[in-house]
């Protein structure tokens, strides 16, 4: 498999980080029971429990719930360290709790395996094992300092040393075998899926190879008579202009210039090129590529490009990456789905990024889906006039999402957002009206590098 291949597989650019709202269900889940359970344990069975700590320890998760839900769009996914934090946060906030609630005589001690067991499902394995460690370690403080659960008539709830002994011994397995069982069935499935893709990705490239052979073929089929027909005038104009130097040598140079045509025909019918000038290009040459199949669409498309601060004027060489390029072709497309009349694709660089803008003159995005762009199967019931409008356009938000992974994937950071009051009249918004996606590298991941010699093409390995 070619090392392009390879690199698409790594753990630095597979986008299969957590969602953010996954855990936010979890951890409201998390605090309905640990509330029912306080109440429970205070006003049914008359349980002597300090609440207002308890209920600190709740509000705590509470709040950290609603700031995730109010500052963080509905389709964050989060890094590894942002999960990892996370998942640290619930584990302790549980392990408070346990400290205010018994410790392990708590029976739902037992809840301190779900965030290594998540951490296990979707993390990295250092951060499992920080994880598995941390709760390792906060079983066994509780099981020795904690605040003792009290009747209702001061009595001290006790159990025999060795029910508590298993008790944290069943903790301790439990993350142990949960941890390995689910690491080791998540990492199964990656594994399925990334040869899956690798599957893909050969066949497309093979299908390539397939389709550019048949077209050398074709081509060395038709150049083959009239690379003939030269040879053969060329052979007799040398053998009638012996003597004439000159002329001869020009003879000569036709009938060797015809075999180069043949053995290039031939080299490129056996394996295609490889050719190490195509594999970096200009900002704007990226930029009009990606945008091509759309230019004749009945849209107006303008390009910008300008330096940004420290960016230099000399237009930065890009490397020229194909998930690069279906990624902002598919943006462009949305773009075009949806204008008026015109299109603005902007490129820009600063020192330290290159940033694409994407903005159209159309109605922008709805505002009930915004904080959902780059999900999957995104979509609204068309109305009448949407139908008259866009009679062809039949998406689902599956471009969008395809988009948003393969950027993301090269190291990119994408925002979604409307360029005006979507409530303004007709006659009050701007030029730019519609919607904007902004598409941001760090210059190092997509800047081709200064020093690439282009040297010769070299046939495709088979």
């Amino acid at each position: 498999m070619p090392s392009a291949t390879l690199g698409l597989l790594t753990r630095d650019t597979r986008s299969d980080w957590v969602r953010l709202r996954t855990l936010i269900f979890l951890r409201w889940m998390a605090i309905v029971g640990q509330l029912a359970a306080i109440t429970v344990a205070d006003r049914y069975y008359g349980m002597q429990l300090p609440l207002g700590l308890c209920y600190l320890a709740v509000g705590a998760s509470i709040i950290a719930n609603l700031i995730s839900v109010f500052v963080f769009p509905e389709n964050k996914r989060l890094s590894e360290m942002e999960a990892m934090l996370t998942l640290l946060f619930d584990l302790s906030q549980l392990s408070f709790l346990l400290y205010l609630t018994g410790g392990l005589t708590n029976p739902f001690a037992l809840l301190i395996l779900a965030p290594v067991t998540i951490s296990a499902s979707a993390l990295e394995l250092r951060t499992t094992l920080f994880l598995g460690s941390l709760s390792i370690l906060f079983v066994t403080i509780t099981a020795f300092v904690h605040v003792p659960l009290r009747f209702a008539d001061g009595s001290i709830l006790t159990v025999p040393v060795l029910f508590e002994f298993g008790f944290w011994l069943s903790i301790v397995i439990g993350i142990l075998f949960l941890g390995l069982y689910s690491r080791r069935v998540a990492t199964e499935i990656r594994s399925m899926s990334d040869a899956l893709l690798a599957t893909q990705m050969a066949l497309a490239r093979e299908q390539k190879l397939t389709d550019l052979g048949g077209v050398v073929a074709a081509a060395a089929h038709e150049l083959g008579t009239p690379l003939a027909t030269i040879k053969l005038v060329s052979s007799e104009m040398m053998e009638e202009l012996e003597g004439q130097d000159h002329l001869y040598e020009d003879a000569k140079l036709i009938r060797d210039q015809a075999d180069r045509c043949r053995d290039i025909l031939r080299s490129m019918g056996r394996a295609g090129k490889d050719d190490v000038h195509m594999r970096s290009v200009p900002l704007a040459s990226l930029l009009r590529e990606a945008a091509e199949p759309h230019q004749a669409r009945g849209k107006a498309l303008e390009f910008a490009f300008y330096p940004g601060s420290g960016g230099g004027e000399r237009q930065p060489t890009v490397l020229r990456r194909p998930e690069v390029i279906h990624g902002l072709r598919n943006l462009v497309q949305n773009a075009v789905d949806f204008a008026r009349a015109r299109v603005w694709i902007d490129g820009e660089w600063t020192a330290e990024e290159i940033i694409i803008r994407i903005v159209d003159d159309g109605e922008g995005y709805p505002t009930h889906v915004i904080g959902r762009i780059g999900d999957p199967f995104v979509r609204s019931r068309r109305s009448t006039q949407d139908l008259a409008r866009r009679p062809e356009y039949e998406g689902m938000g599956l471009g969008l999402f395809i988009a948003k992974t393969l950027l993301e994937r090269t190291g990119a950071d994408l925002t979604f957002a409307n360029a005006s009051d979507p409530f303004l009249a007709p006659e009050e918004r701007p030029e730019r009206s519609g919607a904007i996606v902004q598409v941001v590298w760090p210059i190092g991941l997509l800047k081709a590098p200064s020093d690439s010699a282009l040297g010769q093409n070299r046939p495709i390995e088979a």
